[in-house]
C-alpha cells in the first residue's frame, strides 16, 4: 500500500512554519513526510516482514519462498569452511530468520 498522506501533511506543515520563504518549507516537509511515508524511521527488527524483505500483503507462497531463499544463504552448515566470525553472524542472521518465520506462520495461523 503506498502512501501518501505524509507528503501532504509534511508540505502543509513546513510551509506554514517557515513563514519566511514557504516554497522552502513546502519542500522540506515533502522530503521528510516522504521519509514518514517510506518508513525510514520504523525499526525493522519488530517487522518479521521485513526481515523476509517482503510487505504484509505478500502470499503464503511468497513467504516460503522468501524464507527458503534466505535460510539457504545464511545456513551455518553451507559456511562450514569459514572464518568462526562469519560462522557466528550466519547462526545469527539464520536464527533472527527462523524466528520471524515463525512469527509470520503463528500470525497466519491465528488469524484464520
Amino acid at each position: 500500500m503506498k502512501r501518501w498522506y505524509g507528503k501532504l501533511l509534511g508540505a502543509f506543515a513546513g510551509a506554514a512554519l517557515l513563514r519566511f520563504n514557504p516554497l522552502l518549507g513546502a519542500i522540506i516537509g515533502l522530503l521528510i513526510g516522504h521519509a514518514f511515508d517510506a518508513d525510514w524511521f520504523r525499526l525493522r527488527r519488530n517487522n518479521p516482514y521485513a526481515m523476509l524483505g517482503l510487505d504484509r500483503e505478500a502470499s503464503d507462497h511468497d513467504v516460503d519462498q522468501a524464507y527458503r531463499r534466505l535460510i539457504s544463504q545464511y545456513h551455518p552448515d553451507r559456511l562450514s569452511g569459514a572464518a568462526p566470525e562469519l560462522r557466528a553472524q550466519a547462526e545469527a542472521r539464520a536464527a533472527e530468520l527462523n524466528r520471524a518465520y515463525d512469527r509470520i506462520k503463528a500470525q497466519r495461523k491465528t488469524r484464520k
